[in-house]
């Protein structure tokens, strides 16, 4: 896992839509999607529920996103 995906996941979760997060990360909405979908992958689990509008964190996704932020508090310190 690198930084770079946490912050990318970090920011999906936080404006719930991945189009203002690819805007906000300067990439392109596809180029996100299919990071997120990686990260997905990495961890055997869906971290967002892409069926409702906003998009929605899972349970699994809850509890990585309060454990990307931690590590990028850590790393940022």
């Amino acid at each position: 896992m690198e930084l770079r995906q946490l912050q990318f996941f970090v920011a999906v979760a936080e404006r719930l839509n991945f189009s203002r997060a690819a805007e906000a990360l300067y990439i392109s909405q596809p180029s996100l999607s299919y990071i997120i979908s990686k990260v997905e992958q990495d961890v055997g689990v869906k971290l967002f529920e892409r069926r409702t509008y906003p998009l929605t964190l899972t349970y699994a996704g809850e509890k990585y996103v309060d454990t990307a932020r931690k590590i990028l508090l850590l790393n940022d310190n």
